[in-house]
Order: structure tokens, then C-alpha cells, then sequence
């Protein structure tokens, strides 16, 4: 019972991870998942896989509307909680790994909790509109609308490609400039457009709105390096599908810094420094 609820594990978890964008909520609902199999009756069950998957996806849409309310009283900017790439399950596609990225994470918060269960299976796990209608007990013509509708509000977001070590020599240049103010090595490698967001969740100060532009983002970054100053290690990692730098003061992390390439440079930077956010994520890495 257990082994076969094992199995099925990952690919839940990416799921309840897609749906709820935090790596504690989705552990959770996967937890809750666990005790109603075990409560099950076997024999009732034809698609194990099926069963649990349609089991977590009501399980996060109830928690989406409690979660709604949560977010819209959050201080500052909301970023997902951040997952190391290799405790999200498979990841075998460009589409599959795209949505798990802090972009495409942060788009899904457009959409109502019925658009988003629909979407996620359809777009990251290749869902037909059949298995989605039984998954979520609709039509498959409602599931069709709301597929629909889910597309026109994500709209057509940018995927970010940096193939091989390209993404980890672009965030090596980047801290190395960062780090000894370098001016012209940040400008080098930051997109004239680029964007900087930082989520301190009201427990750590952060900048509360977007920043814009490559000269506010270059100030912002220098305001942060000299903020961490000396006491502060960083490493690489992957985190959400994309490369990141990992800040840390001791054996305490500090921050998560996930970069979006595209071109040679960086057009997004996100910056996690939430305490709460950054504890589940020391979890799946087991660092």
C-alpha cells in the first residue's frame, strides 16, 4: 500500500506544487492524499494514478480559496515558495520544466482555481479533456472553456533558454560584478529591460514593487551586496528549473536568487528572502 503510494509521489507533489506555488502546501495536501488512500477501498480504485492524482487536485482548489485571501493581505511582493529543480518530479519536457519556473508560477495567480487545475493538467502533465473532465467532475467542454480562458489570461509569457552551463557562467559573471561593484560587469550582463522582484513577506526588508530597468536594477543589486557585505557565502544551485545563487551567513540561509536568461542576459531577477519560504526549501535540498 504504502510502496504504491511511493511511486505515485513526485508527480504528486509537482502537481500540488503547480497548483498551490508553496512547497509546504503541497507537501501537505500530498500528506492528506496519503491518509485518504490508506482509508480507501481498494478494490473500488481502477487507475491508482488517476485516483490520487484527481484526490490532490480537489484537495489544492480547496486550499487555492483560503490561499487567495492569505496572498491578497501578503506585505510586498508575493513570490512562490522556491523548490531545488530536482524535488519537482519529472521535468523531461521545455514545457514541463518552463512550468515550474517563478515566472510561470507567479502567472498562474491570474487565473481562478478551476483555470488553474485545468491548465496545469493540461499544459504540464499533457492531460487530455477527458481525463481532466473526470479529475475534476465537468465536461469536456467546460474543461475546453476553461483551458480557453486560462490561455488568454497567462497570455504568451516568455520561455527562458540558457542551454548547458551557459545560465551558471551568466550567475557567476553576475555575483562577481555584484560583489565587487563592478559597474560595467553588471551592465554587461543585464538585459537593457530587465526586472527585479524581491519578497521579504513583511519579516525581512525588500523592496515592496518591481524594479525596472537596467540602472535602478544595477543600484538595487550594489544596495543588496553591500547589505550582505563580508559574512555572506553564495553558491550555485538550480531552483525551479532555472539557475540560482544561494546566499548564506554561516549555516543560515539568507536568500534565494533565481536569474531568467534569455539572449546572454538576464532579464528577471527574483529574490526570495522570507524566512518561511526559505525553510521548506533547505528541506528538499537536504543541504
Amino acid at each position: 500500500m504504502t510502496e504504491e503510494f511511493e511511486a505515485h509521489r513526485p508527480k504528486l507533489f509537482g502537481l500540488a506544487y503547480r497548483m498551490l506555488g508553496s512547497v509546504a502546501e503541497a507537501e501537505d495536501a500530498v500528506q492528506d492524499a496519503y491518509l485518504r488512500w490508506r482509508g480507501a477501498e481498494r478494490e473500488s480504485i481502477d487507475s491508482p494514478g488517476a485516483w490520487l492524482a484527481r484526490v490532490v487536485t480537489n484537495l489544492c482548489l480547496n486550499r487555492l480559496t483560503a490561499a487567495r485571501t492569505t496572498r491578497e493581505r501578503y506585505v510586498g511582493f508575493w513570490l512562490p515558495e522556491p523548490a531545488p529543480t530536482g524535488a519537482l518530479g519529472p521535468l523531461e519536457t521545455v514545457e514541463q520544466r518552463d512550468s515550474v519556473s517563478l515566472a510561470f508560477l507567479v502567472l498562474l495567480e491570474r487565473l481562478t482555481p478551476a483555470e488553474r487545475a485545468v491548465f496545469v493538467l493540461r499544459e504540464a502533465f499533457s492531460y487530455g479533456y477527458g481525463e481532466i473532465a473526470e479529475v475534476l467532475d465537468l465536461s469536456e467542454a467546460n474543461c475546453r472553456q476553461l483551458y480557453g480562458r486560462a490561455r488568454r489570461h497567462v497570455g504568451e509569457h516568455r520561455r527562458f533558454d540558457a542551454p548547458g552551463d551557459q545560465g551558471r557562467k551568466i550567475a557567476e559573471r553576475f555575483l562577481a560584478a555584484a560583489r565587487s561593484g563592478d559597474l560595467a560587469g553588471l551592465e554587461q550582463v543585464l538585459a537593457a529591460d530587465v526586472t527585479a522582484w524581491a519578497d521579504g513577506g513583511g519579516k525581512v526588508a525588500a523592496v515592496l514593487r518591481p524594479i525596472i530597468g537596467r540602472e535602478k536594477v544595477i543600484r538595487y543589486v550594489i544596495g543588496i551586496a553591500i547589505k550582505f557585505g563580508d559574512g555572506v557565502e553564495f553558491g550555485h544551485a538550480e531552483v525551479n528549473g532555472q539557475d540560482a545563487m544561494l546566499a548564506w551567513r554561516g549555516d543560515e540561509l539568507v536568500a534565494v536568487f533565481v536569474m531568467e536568461v534569455a539572449d546572454g542576459m538576464i532579464v528577471g531577477l527574483r529574490t526570495v528572502l522570507n524566512p518561511d519560504k526559505l525553510s521548506p526549501f533547505l528541506r528538499l535540498a537536504d543541504v
